[in-house]
């Protein structure tokens, strides 16, 4: 890993994006067991916010199974979207305990995660755009592709062909914005468009590496579908902490100030050595 670029610098000349590091291919089973240290290190904290997510997951469903896509649509928005970044800013929050050594409490890392809600939810706006430009592909799609009465295995072959390239186009683009954008926001004094174009910077710079840390997203989803959700309990807090460590692996954004929270932890820690 490339060394730090030197202390922070003034708003104006900070640059528009964060460099990134060079990633190998084996990188992302690093982030995985460092991810599983900090769950062990903070099992309840962790736990509860998969539990939560899991009871999200439910609602989501619930609400496409009985108002069909519009639920779909109100459960994504309202409750991935927006709940979804604050929560995982609560699991970045913990990672940042633990590798400093900090006391571990999920109310202080909410706590954490609420001081930095304005950034994030200009990320979830972000995101609730791209999600409705999904919906409205998906709307085209059964406009040159319509309902047949009798549809043969080509036509179904074709539709979802298409229909799986689309989507694949757009879960590539969530990927890329989401990577390392969310823990950049956790950990530095940076507005939400910044860290946006860093995380796209540096999937696109390491795409090899990225697209295995994409795929081992994808199993894990995989599994938490297969057992009705109940591995997400495990899976998406494990997920959250090897993601903070994926931040700071890949990104050096040396070059901004530390957020408040961080910056705070940090002088109490150097005053208690100092004692």
């Amino acid at each position: 890993m490339s060394k730090p670029s030197g202390p922070p610098q003034s708003t104006d000349e900070l640059p528009f994006v964060a460099p990134c590091r060079h990633i190998p291919l084996d990188a992302p089973l690093l982030w995985f067991r460092l991810g599983w240290q900090d769950l062990k290190a903070a099992p309840r904290q962790s736990l509860t916010y998969g539990l939560a997510m899991v009871v999200l997951s439910y609602l989501i469903s619930g609400f496409a199974w009985w108002w069909g896509n519009l639920g779909l649509y109100l459960g994504l928005v309202s409750g991935f979207v927006f709940v979804g970044p604050w929560l995982a800013l609560t699991l970045y929050s913990i990672s940042i305990h633990v590798e400093r050594g900090d006391p571990i409490t999920l109310r202080q890392g909410m706590h954490d995660a609420g001081a930095q809600v304005g950034n994030a939810m200009v990320f979830a706006v972000l995101l609730t755009v791209v999600f409705l430009v999904w919906a409205r592909a998906a709307t085209v799609l059964h406009v040159f592709f319509p309902e047949l009465a009798d549809p043969t295995w080509r036509d179904l072959a074709v539709f979802l062909s298409i229909g799986s390239a689309v989507g694949a186009v757009f879960c590539a683009i969530i990927f890329a914005a989401s990577a390392f954008s969310l823990p950049m926001l956790m950990d530095r004094e940076v507005d939400s468009v910044t860290a946006v174009v860093t995380s796209v910077n540096a999937v696109l710079r390491n795409k090899p590496a990225m697209a295995v840390w994409a795929g081992m997203i994808g199993l894990c989803v995989l599994a938490g579908l297969l057992t009705a959700y109940l591995a997400f309990a495990v899976l998406l807090p494990l997920l959250g902490h090897a993601t903070w460590h994926a931040y700071r692996y890949a990104i050096d954004s040396s070059q901004w100030p530390r957020a408040a929270l961080t910056a705070e932890r940090e002088r109490r820690a150097g005053a208690a050595n100092d004692t």
